[in-house]
Order: structure tokens, then C-alpha cells, then sequence
């Protein structure tokens, strides 16, 4: 007989005989019994559903596999004889079940429920002592659904029924949950205590027996009734021990089969599954494998694709180089034989038109001639080499045999072409094929690729610091010149870094005074940012990536979007060729851990970053420093070639050998203080100092000289008196440049002779020690400022070039964090290792808990996966740092590079719970699935993620590591602390990801579990209902520290 819907019942109004009757004559009065019971459940849930409701998902579902006996009714059938049917007057209404669970709440786990109307201090009848129960008068009605009024119930006490438990305190019978043992209780007679129950007799009562089940509580205050482990109970009244091949938890109602390679005994209580995770770390390994495997391949693969792209590009860009020789050509010879030009186009094809008058409007009237000379040129595109058509190479031999006639006509006709026919079709199609049309299109003058040219000058410009009001620089007047080489130079101290900082636009902190033209217009040289390529001192390079790789990265990143692949793959080579570095072009640039190519290749790597994106303006900071004198040689031949194309090249040199102190145009000489010593041809630097009777010895190299005389190493030899303070004003004199008025008083005769005494004079009393500390508080303060402003302000863009947007930018930025990634894959072996090494550790040592439902576990869990993926997460923006913030200063998105590496991070994001999982779970077999477990540390990898991005980019490598070894843990204990306020703990990601564990796995534990899921909720302030708000809280958070190390990307970055 199925059982009726939830809620369906009898009337309770029946009495007393009937049940007796129906009893004795109908065996299916226990299925009646059951349907009232139903129905008092469901009154029961109506009741005190709204208390429950943070440990009780589904009210109905919950309390019916809690007390759905429906399989087995044999514990009803039992009760009913042996109460002579009056078992529904012995069972509790759903008024005395609320008293019950209202007490068990109120009390916490006190094992003494409130007085009531049936047990108090007056009335205390055999029926309230723990495991009996009473009944009603004869002709007193029971309503079991009633919620308000406790019957009267002190009658005919007797033992508590099997399958039932009476608790101290009360005079009814509540039937046990599923997954409960309830038999009747026998007495030791050694402890008088009631077993298997823990409660004694009534003293002084002889008559008073052992009874049945005394309460349903937790598991530590009610132990002794749930389904022991290895033995499984399908009704309350029955145990049943687990057979070979299944194993049975503790409270379970029916027996669960092991996995077929599992071992499974008799009276097993769980499964042995460490097989599985095995198997599947195996997998994972062998799939690991064999991507980096074939990405290697694939990667090798696209590689030689590349490489057959840049020859066919080359080519490519060599027969457009010479057909623009040959137009050069064309057009020289045209120059040669211009003379008696028009003349003879005027007795070819206008008889009537005077000599002196211009080639077209002698063919102004005549409408067929442009036909034919259109097919002229078809004919010459068609037949190339036919001596009908216009055949010249550089250096053909051909044109030696022709006669002066025929040049001359050849000459004619190709003006001719180019000036009626060819100039419009150029307009109308700018990507033609190289064909003869197309050559002469892409050869035209304003066709050409040329680079705009910077020319700065400056005057008086001074740098002050805004908080000590200290000179960096004083009264520098000079030019930088396009096609121009300039050497800077100056002993330690002189300001060349910070005039290099100036001319880039980079100096922060500092009021800057003096007039700075840009070709000739007040211009702020931001605006220029994308045509300047700034080399810094350090070689920083991305070691990890091969010299072409790294050249290639920077010119589809800085060139201009319109350009093609070819010119671009041509650039590349030209620049790889120039420095030489064709021997090295494939192998890896190496960093500290792994050897690379040598220091002086690597440091001319670091200047091809910023030649490969054809730069106006090209300032580099000791480009030569740690290079021998023949690596020496050969970058500045290569920046020889660049100022041929018009770039403005300024450097810093130290100690130039006397070969490539001459191969510089312009001197700027600083001395200290910022003050300009000489500023000129380097021609002419010995003249000038030979005319202040500062003469180079035999056998010295003249900057190394000069540099000693800045520095004050060497005195003069001279018999002017001139000492090294007063070449900044003998520089000033004999340009006639404003003096400034601090100096004045050293263009005296007198003060030049003593010029050390009056340089005391005038310079400044010294101020205390606590001045100068607060002068460089405030300088910290408004270079902080300045650099905020630097890093937000935006400024018109002059350069007239078009880069790459984000998304082009963002799939160049993938692939190559992709190969980084590929190449680091010995680290992400072992930072998986790692995880793996923690899932044993913690799955074996950490049991799972039946009792906190894996609580333990869990918490270790969250504080290993929290530390091991944040400090892996490190990794990611603190190996490259130095790189990022050079490329930013270049001009390329902080967004795209920030979206390839979170991009690419994922991988690990998906791959690091699977592979702790291999073990943690299968060590320590959960209730909850594996999919909810995956869900989970999927949140909380991509959080901590989050936050690893953060302590990364905000602090030192040091201390990052620091605070990501400490947070996790900190936050573990304040999450897991019951005194803690709850609106702090909600702000710990560990709580989240702690409480999501536990929800999922208290959720599969019903029936007898009910009320151990209940206290332990409560206990920890968690909702069941929360499992998905803990998931969107965890990516959330993630989301957001994500956010926050983006903008401190931007933000804090380093100058």
C-alpha cells in the first residue's frame, strides 16, 4: 500500500475501543498510525519551520526522509500490541514536539527539558523518568495535531515502545529518525545504567524498569541511538551488519556498494579510494604532458611558419626597395636629359604649339594620345623586359648601350606616364601589386615612408625640487638636432639622468623653468611619447623569451597600426642585422637562474627594443656601459644609421674611447650642479677648451681629461687661474647667455681669479639637520603627487601614429605570456607537486568528521590552497616588473597586459582544484560530491588569485611573500572564532570559502543527522541556504582585489 500524500490523516477523535477493536481485527491499523504521524509532522513543520529554517533547506523533504517509515512499519505494528492500540494516545501532539525541540533550542545540549504541565515539582508521575510515557484518560480526546494546549497525560505508564524515544521531562512518545538503533534498554548491573542509553533508574523505585530511547539530540549528547558505523539500520528497531563489498557510515539506513577497485570487508565503514586519485593525478599528469609536449611542437611549428612569413615578407619588402631604386633611377636619368625636354615633346606630338610652351597643354587638345600611351604602359607592365618598354636596374649594363636618342625618348614617355596617368592612379588604388603601376605608385615622393623629426631646444631650463626648493639643474641652453648623434657626459652628480628625465618628459617633483621648443613650438613633449624611444641603464629584457621575440613583441606593439607585416618584418631585420645579434636571434635572452646569450648582446638587445619602433627621438642612458671597446663600436655604428633617417639621438657615455668619442656630432658637457660646461661639436670641444688654456696632455683621451677637471680630480693647467666652478660661467660669457644673479658676481675679473672664495660667498648658510629632513618629507610628498597627476594626465597626441588598440595589444600580450608559461612549466610542475604533497597530507591527517561534518579538513584546506595558489600568483606581476613599467612608459595598455596575464592564470585557476582534489578528496572521501568541492576552490583560487595580484604589484617581492604566507592564516582564525562579530568575519574570504564547505556537506547528511546539522549551524552562525552566496561572494572578491591591482598597476608605477 503506498503512502498517502504529506498531511493526509484519520480523524483524532476516534476513541479509545474503536483503535482497540480495529487493532485486533485490522493489521493495517500501523499504516493509519503512520498517516497520523505524517500528518503530525507536517503540523510540526508548519510550526517551527521558521526557527529551523537556517539548517532546513526543504522543510517537507527534510523531516520526511527523517521520519518516512513507510518501507517498514513492523517498530508501529510492535507498539501497537504491545500497547493495546492506544499508541496514538501515547504519542506526543504537536504541541509537546514543539515544547521538545523549543527546549532542546532555548537549553542549548542540556539534558533536562522546562517544566510542564505533566512533569513539575507537584506532579511527577513514573511516565516523566527518561525512556517511559503515559497516556490519557478513557474518555479524554487527542488531537495530535493540536500546537497550543499539552494534553493532561499521567495514566497507565508504561516503557517506551521500540523505535521511539521518551525524553526525561515528559510523558509522551516521539518515534526515533531514520538512521537511529532504538531498542529497548537493558540494565548493567555493574554501573545500574540502562544499555545501550546512558540514563539509570529511579532510586526507590523497584518496580521501575529500563525503558526505551531517552532523546534525539546531537551527536554528542545522543550518540548512543544513531546507526553505529559498518552496520546500516533500514528500520529503528533493526541492525544489520554490512556485507562484504559495501560499506556503511554511521547513521545510515541502507548499505552503500564500493567502487569495484575499492576493498570493501565485512562491517566496512567507508571506502577505500585513494586508487581513484591516483589514476586521475595520473591522467592529469599525462595530460600536462602532452600539451607541453605539443605546445612545443606547435610552437615550433608556427615558428617556422613565421620564419617563412618574414622571408616572404622580406622578399617582399626588397623588391619594393628596388623598384623604388629603380624609380630613383628613372628619375636621375630623367634629371640628366631634362634639357631640350619640352622641345622635343613639342616636335613629337604638337607641331603648331611654340617651344616655350609647358607638356600639357601641348597635349590638350589631342584625346587619343593618353590611349595610346596608356597602352604603351600596359604594354611595358606586360613585357617588362622588351626594348619596347622601360627596362632600368642600378647598375645595368643596358643603359651604357643606349643611344642618347633613345634615352632621351625613354625619358619623355616615362615623365610623360608619371605625370598624366600614373599620378591618378596612385590615388585611386594604394595597394597595388608590384607591377610596373604599382612600383611607380609606391615610388612617388609623397608615397615614401619617412619619420617626423623632433627638434628640441632649450633655454635657461632649470629643474628645482618643490619641497627643499634644491637646484637639480641650472640655466642649460642648448639644441638637440635631428640626424644628430649627442654625447652627454659629466662626472656623478652633474643632473645627466635628470636632463635625460627632462627631454622624456619624466620629471616629477620638480618645478621646471626655461623655455623648451619643440620644432620650434611650445609643445609638451608627452605628446610626442609614441615616436620616442627611451633606453634605460639597466638591461631590462625579458629573459625568458628568445632576442627576436622579444624585437618583434615591441615592433607589433609600438609601430603604427597601418603599417604592413612586411615593413615591419624588414624593420626587424634591419635592426637584428645592424647589432649584429643575427647569431643570437633564436636563442633565449636567459636571466639570473638560466644563462643566456652574453651581457654585451643583452645589452644591445635593450637598445634594439626601442630601434625596432623607429623612433624621432632616441635618448639613451650609458648604452655602452659593462660593453667592450669592439661591442662599443658597433651599437654606435647602428645609431650612426639611425640619425641617418633623421632620428635625434642623445646619450650618456662613460669613459668613450677616443674612436668613439669621435664618432659623436655633439658634446654637452654638464658639471656639477647641473650647470653646462660646453655644448657643441665635438670637433671643436678641444679648440674651445685650448682657448681657456686648458690643454689635453700627450697620450690622455680628452673626455676622460675634461671629466677629471669637472670632478676636481685634476687641476687645470693653466696660467688663467680658471678652476673647475667657473667653466659653467666661462661657457655662459662666451655665448653671451643670461648669467643668473647668484652668479653675477663671478663675471668680475677679480672673482674670476678668486673665483673658490667668491663661490663660498655667495652660496647659502646651511640650515639644521630637522630642515633638511623636512625638506625631504616634502619632496616625497610632491613626487608622490606629481607622479599620481603624471600617471592619470593625458596630453594630446602629436605623433601622428596610430598603434594598436587594447584588443590587438591584449592577443599580442597572450601569446606571449602564453610561451613565458610554456617555458616555466618546471614551476608549475612543482608548484602542483606541491598541491598534491598538501591533499595527502591533509586528507590523511585531517579525518573527516561525521560529527563537525569536515569542518577540520576544510579549514586546513582553505588555509593550504589560500597560501600555495597566492604565492604562486606572485609570480605572475613580480618577475616581471622592471619590464611592465618600461613598457607602460612606452606607451603600450596596462589593461591588455594585465588581461593576458589574468587571462592565462586561469589555466591554473582550473587546474590546481583538480589536482589537489586528486587526493584531498579521495584521502578523505566526503560526503559532498566532487563537483560541489571543485566549485568551491574554483571561488577560492580565482579570489586569492585576486589578492596575490594585489600584494604583488603594491609591494616587494619580500614582503609580498609575507603577507601572503600570514593572511590566510590570520584569517582563517578570525573566520573560525564564535566571539568574533560577525560583520568582521563577513569581510574574510576564509569565511566564505569555509562556510561553503561545510554547507555542502552538511547538506547531504539527513535524517538522524538532522539535528546535529541544526546545533552545528547554529554554533557557527551559518545558513544552509547560503552555499550560493558564498560562491558569487568569493568571485566577487575576487573580481574586486582584481580591480584594485589593476589600479595600482597604473597607479604606483615606478619612473
Amino acid at each position: 500500500m503506498s503512502r498517502p500524500p504529506l498531511g493526509r490523516g484519520q480523524d483524532d477523535d476516534d476513541d479509545l475501543d474503536e483503535d482497540r477493536k480495529r487493532a485486533q481485527a485490522n493489521p493495517l491499523f500501523a499504516r493509519v498510525v503512520y498517516e497520523r504521524l505524517m500528518g503530525l509532522t507536517t503540523s510540526f513543520v508548519d510550526v517551527i519551520g521558521d526557527n529551523l529554517n537556517f539548517c532546513v533547506k526543504d522543510s517537507e523533504t527534510d523531516w520526511n526522509q527523517a521520519f518516512n517509515f513507510s518501507k517498514d512499519l513492523t517498530f508501529l505494528s510492535n507498539c501497537i500490541k504491545e500497547t493495546d492500540g492506544d499508541l496514538t494516545l501515547r504519542m506526543c501532539t504537536a504541541a509537546e514536539m514543539r515544547f521538545y525541540f523549543s527546549s532542546f533550542e532555548d537549553q542549548g545540549k542540556s539534558s533536562y527539558l522546562k517544566l510542564n504541565k505533566n512533569c513539575n515539582l507537584t506532579s511527577w508521575v513514573p511516565g516523566c523518568e527518561p525512556g517511559w510515557a503515559c497516556s490519557v484518560a478513557a474518555n479524554q480526546k487527542i488531537n495530535l495535531k493540536d500546537t497550543k494546549q499539552i494534553p493532561a497525560r499521567t495514566l497507565n505508564c508504561k516503557p517506551c515502545c521500540e523505535g521511539f524515544f521518551c525524553p526525561h521531562g515528559m510523558t509522551c512518545m516521539i518515534p526515533c529518525p531514520l538512521g537511529t538503533y532504538c531498542p529497548l534498554a537493558k540494565l548493567n548491573k555493574t554501573t545500574g545504567v540502562c544499555e545501550p542509553y546512558r540514563y539509570q533508574i529511579p532510586p526507590g523505585q523497584p518496580n521501575h524498569t529500563c525503558g526505551g530511547a531517552d532523546k534525539w539530540a546531537d551527536f554528542d549528547h545522543s550518540a548512543e541511538i544513531f546507526c553505529p558505523a559498518g552496520y546500516y539500520c533500514p528500520s529503528t528497531i533493526k541492525k544489520l551488519s554490512c556485507r562484504s563489498g559495501y560499506y556503511c557510515r554511521k547513521g545510515s539506513t541502507e548499505e552503500k556498494i564500493c567502487y569495484k577497485k575499492s576493498s570493501c570487508k565485512p562491517n566496512s565503514e567507508n571506502q577505500d579510494i585513494t586508487i581513484f586519485g591516483g589514476f586521475i593525478i595520473a591522467a592529469l599528469s599525462l595530460l600536462l604532458i602532452i600539451i607541453y609536449n605539443f605546445s612545443g611542437q606547435l610552437l615550433t611549428n608556427r615558428e617556422k611558419k613565421q620564419a617563412k612569413s618574414r622571408e616572404a615578407a622580406a622578399r617582399m619588402a626588397r623588391e619594393t626597395a628596388q623598384a623604388r631604386e629603380r624609380w630613383k633611377s628613372a628619375k636621375d636619368i630623367a634629371k640628366k636629359h631634362a634639357v631640350g625636354l619640352q622641345t622635343q615633346f613639342s616636335r613629337t606630338f604638337s607641331r603648331k604649339k611654340s617651344v616655350r610652351q609647358d607638356m600639357p597643354s601641348s597635349f590638350a587638345p589631342k584625346k587619343k594620345e593618353p590611349s595610346n600611351l596608356t597602352k604603351m604602359m600596359r604594354s611595358l607592365e606586360e613585357n617588362p623586359e622588351s626594348d619596347e618598354g622601360f627596362n632600368l636596374e642600378i647598375g645595368d649594363k643596358n643603359i651604357k648601350k643606349m643611344t642618347a636618342k633613345q634615352m632621351h625618348t625613354r625619358s619623355q614617355i616615362f615623365k610623360y606616364a608619371y605625370g598624366q596617368i600614373e599620378k591618378e592612379k596612385a590615388m585611386q588604388q594604394q595597394n597595388t601589386n608590384l607591377t610596373f603601376s604599382g612600383v611607380i605608385s609606391m615610388a612617388t615622393d609623397n608615397d615614401m615612408r619617412q619619420r617626423p623629426v623632433i627638434e628640441i631646444a632649450f633655454k635657461d631650463l632649470t629643474l628645482t625640487l618643490k619641497g627643499s626648493k634644491k637646484k637639480l639643474m641650472r640655466s642649460v641652453t642648448g639644441k638637440l638636432m635631428p640626424g644628430r648623434v649627442t654625447a652627454l657626459m659629466g662626472p656623478s652628480g652633474a643632473g645627466k639622468t635628470t636632463f635625460l628625465n627632462a627631454l622624456a618628459g619624466k620629471a616629477t617633483g620638480c618645478d621646471m623653468s626655461g623655455l623648451v621648443l619643440i620644432n620650434g613650438k611650445v609643445e609638451p613633449i608627452r605628446a610626442y611619447k609614441k615616436i620616442i624611444g627611451f633606453v634605460p641603464q639597466d638591461d631590462i629584457v625579458h629573459g625568458n623569451l628568445t632576442v627576436e621575440e622579444n624585437l618583434w613583441f615591441s615592433a607589433r606593439c609600438r609601430l603604427s597600426a597601418d603599417m604592413l607585416k612586411a615593413d615591419k618584418v624588414l624593420v626587424v631585420e634591419r635592426v637584428i642585422e645592424s647589432l649584429g645579434l643575427q647569431a643570437v636571434r633564436d636563442s633565449l635572452v636567459g636571466t639570473v637562474e638560466k644563462r643566456g646569450i652574453s651581457g654585451g648582446q643583452r645589452k644591445r638587445v635593450n637598445v634594439g627594443l626601442e630601434m625596432v619602433m623607429e623612433p624621432s627621438l632616441l635618448i639613451l642612458d650609458e648604452p655602452t656601459s659593462g660593453l667592450d671597446s669592439s661591442s662599443s663600436l658597433l651599437l654606435m655604428r647602428a645609431l650612426r644609421r639611425e640619425a641617418l633617417e633623421g632620428v635625434n639621438i642623445c646619450t650618456v657615455v662613460h669613459q668613450p674611447s677616443y674612436a668613439l668619442f669621435k664618432m659623436f656630432d655633439d658634446l654637452i658637457l654638464l658639471a656639477k650642479g647641473g650647470l653646462t660646461a660646453y655644448h657643441g661639436s665635438v670637433k671643436k670641444v678641444e679648440e674651445y677648451f685650448s682657448s681657456l688654456g686648458i690643454i689635453v696632455p700627450e697620450r690622455i683621451n680628452p673626455p676622460d681629461h675634461y671629466i677629471d677637471i669637472l670632478e676636481g680630480i685634476v687641476k687645470p693647467s693653466t696660467s688663467t687661474g680658471i678652476n673647475y666652478q667657473q667653466l659653467p660661467l666661462r661657457w655662459m660669457l662666451h655665448n653671451g647667455y643670461d648669467v643668473p644673479r647668484d652668479m653675477l658676481h663671478d663675471a668680475s675679473d677679480t672673482s674670476l681669479r678668486n673665483g673658490e672664495a667668491s663661490s663660498i660667498k655667495g652660496s647659502p648658510e646651511r640650515q639644521s639637520l630637522a630642515g633638511d629632513v623636512w625638506d625631504n618629507v616634502k619632496d616625497i610628498v610632491l613626487f608622490k603627487r606629481d607622479d599620481l597627476e603624471y600617471n592619470f594626465s593625458k596630453s594630446k597626441d602629436l605623433s601622428n601614429r596610430r598603434t594598436p588598440g587594447v584588443l590587438t595589444q591584449y592577443k599580442y600580450y597572450l601569446g606571449r605570456v602564453g610561451k613565458q608559461r610554456l617555458r616555466e612549466a618546471r614551476l608549475q610542475g612543482v608548484d602542483f607537486l606541491i598541491l598534491c604533497l598538501a591533499g595527502i597530507c591533509l586528507g590523511t591527517l585531517a579525518k573527516m568528521s561525521d560529527e563537525t561534518f569536515g569542518y577540520t579538513g576544510y579549514l586546513y584546506t582553505v588555509i593550504a590552497v589560500s597560501l600555495l595558489c597566492k604565492i604562486g600568483a606572485l609570480r605572475s606581476f613580480t618577475l616581471d616588473k622592471l619590464q611592465y613599467w618600461r613598457e607602460r612608459a612606452s606607451g603600450m595598455s596596462s589593461l591588455a597586459y594585465f588581461l593576458s596575464k589574468d587571462t592565462i592564470d586561469h589555466f591554473n585557476t582550473a587546474i590546481k582544484p583538480i589536482v589537489y582534489l586528486s587526493m584531498f578528496y579521495f584521502f578523505n572521501n566526503p560526503r559532498s560530491s566532487i563537483g560541489m568541492n571543485y566549485l568551491i576552490l574554483v571561488s577560492l583560487v580565482y579570489c586569492v588569485t585576486g589578492i596575490g595580484y594585489t600584494f604583488a604589484i603594491c609591494f616587494q617581492p619580500s614582503s609580498a611573500q609575507l603577507w601572503s604566507a600570514l593572511l590566510p592564516v590570520v584569517l582563517t582564525l578570525i573566520a573560525s572564532e564564535e566571539r568574533v562579530p560577525k560583520s568582521l568575519t563577513n569581510l574574510c574570504y576564509t569565511k566564505w570559502a569555509l562556510q561553503a564547505f561545510v554547507l555542502a556537506n552538511a547538506e547531504r547528511y539527513s535524517g538522524v543527522w538532522l539535528l546535529t546539522r541544526c546545533g552545528f549551524l547554529k554554533v557557527k552562525d551559518y545558513n544552509i541556504h547560503d552555499f550560493y552566496l558564498c560562491i558569487v561572494v568569493l568571485f566577487f572578491s575576487g573580481l574586486v582585489f582584481r580591480c584594485i591591482a589593476l589600479f595600482c598597476l597604473v597607479t604606483f608605477q615606478k619612473k
